[in-house]
């Protein structure tokens, strides 16, 4: 493998409208030792950039498959890429990565006297842009509803988006990001970064977070109407949850006291399993009653 300063990697210039910021390679270490690559793993790399994870990753002999927006960076990433490493031009809010990502196979150790190696585990890892945080982690989640494919993602987020993912109820971060990625998995602070872990530096400073995807607390039989009613009351957050909730039903006391919740309460104070209830209530309510049979 050539070295990246000999190509057109490091001289591309970042463009604003794609929100690069390309992370130095000693934090790009410590990012990698995080996500701690294993036999048997596979990963889809969201904005690969220059190769700061990429190269590293792949180094490992894991399939890679990396999405990358930049026309000029794919190319240019392509050239130094190893062949365990897939290419994609293109948007991942668009782009179908799961025929691609059931097509790798990881390289695996021999199977010893202990038993066969290690099965097979897709991640996610990404550098991500920051205006486009919260879409990628609902397309995320959404894929991880249909096809149950991922075992974690650890990505690189604003700090304020961290603070939202990691929050607890009643603190001001607390909101619908935090509750709707709870349906997927639990979320972790790995590692906190300055503006000057990047080149360019952003003006805000940076977290590594890591979503381990498994069953939401309690079960939720209906993901998408949860997550409809959850981004209703937070959209009123300033109001007490009997009010915010009765611009979706005129129900909504009746609803609240059968679902054992009090009306005068904020939003920020519900639990998941508070608004799974909530949710699971207002869907019975809604739901139009069976015509009865005529009498004969």
């Amino acid at each position: 493998m050539t070295n990246p300063g000999n190509t057109g990697l490091l001289g591309h210039r970042p463009r604003k409208r794609f929100g690069q910021h390309f992370l130095a390679p000693a934090w790009a270490a410590k990012v990698v030792a995080a996500i701690a690559p294993e036999p048997g793993d596979v990963f889809l790399e969201i904005g690969p950039g220059r190769g700061a994870l990429t190269l590293p990753l792949a180094a490992t002999g894991a399939p890679i498959l990396a999405v990358e927006i930049d026309r000029d960076l794919a190319r240019a990433l392509a050239t130094e890429a190893p062949r365990n490493v897939t290419l994609m031009q293109g948007d991942v809010l668009e782009t179908d990565v799961v025929p691609f990502l059931s097509g790798l196979e990881p390289q695996r150790p021999l199977a010893t006297a202990a038993g066969p190696g290690p099965g097979r585990r897709v991640r996610v890892v990404g550098n991500l842009p920051y205006n486009l945080t919260s879409p990628i982690f609902y397309r995320l989640a959404e894929l991880q509803e249909q096809h149950r494919l991922f075992h974690d993602a650890t990505l690189m987020v604003q700090r304020e988006v961290a603070d939202r993912l990691a929050a607890r109820p009643r603190s001001r971060d607390y909101g619908v990001l935090t509750v709707s990625m709870a349906l997927v998995g639990q979320i972790t602070r790995i590692l906190d970064l300055p503006p000057g872990a990047f080149r360019p530096a952003p003006k805000v400073r940076s977290s590594v977070i890591k979503l381990t995807f498994g069953p939401p607390p309690v079960r939720v039989p209906d993901p998408a109407f949860f997550v409809k009613v959850v981004k209703h009351v937070f959209g009123q957050r300033r109001k007490m949850v009997g009010n915010a909730l009765k611009g979706f039903t005129p129900q909504a006391l009746d609803i609240l006291r059968s679902s054992g919740i009090n009306p005068e309460r904020r939003p920020e104070t519900l639990t998941f399993a508070e608004f799974a209830r909530l949710a699971a209530e207002t869907q019975a309510r809604l739901r139009p009653v069976p015509d009865k049979p005529p009498v004969l």
